[in-house]
């Protein structure tokens, strides 16, 4: 039997490489995308959920019928709540009032508790997503807080999957990986996986405004009047993360909402690929950065989720004309 696996963990990784032909105008050179959603929670998150769910595991840091917490933007919580229901674990999720009800509903349906806190506190205020999520697992007995930002198996579950992937896929040729940038999980282990491989091949991360990563990376300064509210989810931060590293980091580019948004909804018209939000931010920060590509590169983009996270949102054209990103 080809194919076939004993649950579906196993369906994990292996997603293919799509080349974009259509909203890369101007770009001198093939660019190819990752297309994540083909994992079964429809993201790239199922990668590193399965993997810290797995390493907690190992070293005992989770018991049999005991409970997993974590603090998610909806796509982690999706991969979390998948291994759980496959291995027998509860599942807690804290997550943020500007996330999309598609994704709370659907950990929901995953037999998730969903805890939704307020997004414009501070990171250290006992009402984050943050706060509620450590609190809960110093309360609940026999509980992990996988806390994926600082959770080195979350960078490591993509040097050894998302990495090699790519350099076998690309066949070596890779030039430049381009990613939104988020827990900072993928960017670095994918990045250092691949500058093992070949140190010059670049790595650019994408950044939203709102978000401290591309200041801090240029000047080494945490700036706080970085951080205001932005509408973009899954990319961009108002901490720094354990798992960014900022040395397998060439660039980072911002991008803007609207911009972000639109690119998405052209991904789905014009290249029939049905997208999250930070989907259409990455190749749009590849549009900006066009310039600085040649005709002998190849790019790899990740797409890090599917479309169905965001039909309230970005591919509803009422909440599109309220945002002031189209026209009625």
């Amino acid at each position: 039997m080809k194919n076939v696996h004993d649950n579906i963990l196993g369906t994990i990784g292996n997603t293919p490489l799509v080349k974009l032909n259509k909203v890369i105008e101007g770009v001198p050179c093939p660019v190819y995308v990752k297309v994540e959603f083909f994992n079964p929670g429809n993201s790239i998150k199922d990668r590193m959920a399965l993997k810290m769910v797995e390493d907690a595991e190992a070293r005992g840091d989770i018991k049999p019928g005991g409970t997993i917490i974590e603090c998610t933007s909806g796509n982690t919580g999706m991969g979390i709540a998948i291994a759980a229901a496959v291995k027998g674990y509860k599942s807690i999720f804290t997550t943020t009032d500007k996330q999309s009800k598609e994704k709370v509903d659907i950990l929901r349906a995953m037999g998730a508790e969903v805890i939704v806190c307020p997004t414009n506190v501070e990171a250290d205020d006992p009402q984050s997503y943050y706060s509620v999520a450590e609190k809960l697992s110093k309360e609940i007995p026999n509980s992990f807080w996988c806390n994926q930002y600082d959770n080195t198996s979350n960078a490591q579950a993509h040097y050894e999957s998302t990495g090699p992937e790519i350099w076998d896929q690309t066949e070596g040729k890779i030039t430049h990986f381009v990613v939104g940038v988020g827990t900072g999980g993928t960017i670095s282990g994918t990045g250092k996986y691949l500058k093992e491989q070949n140190p010059n091949v670049k790595i650019w991360g994408i950044d939203t405004f709102g978000s401290v990563f591309k200041k801090y990376h240029e000047t080494g300064e945490f700036d706080t009047k970085e951080i205001y509210p932005y509408i973009t989810e899954g990319i961009g931060e108002d901490i720094l993360p354990e798992n960014v590293d900022f040395d397998v980091i060439d660039l980072f580019e911002k991008v803007g909402d609207k911009e972000g948004a639109i690119m998405a909804r052209r991904l789905a018209k014009e290249e029939g690929l049905f997208l999250g939000y930070s989907c259409g931010s990455a190749v749009q920060g590849l549009l900006q950065l066009k310039d600085k590509l040649t005709a002998d590169d190849l790019v790899v983009i990740v797409l890090h989720d599917h479309g169905s996270r965001y039909v309230g949102k970005i591919y509803n054209d009422e909440w599109m004309q309220e945002k002031g990103f189209i026209e009625s």
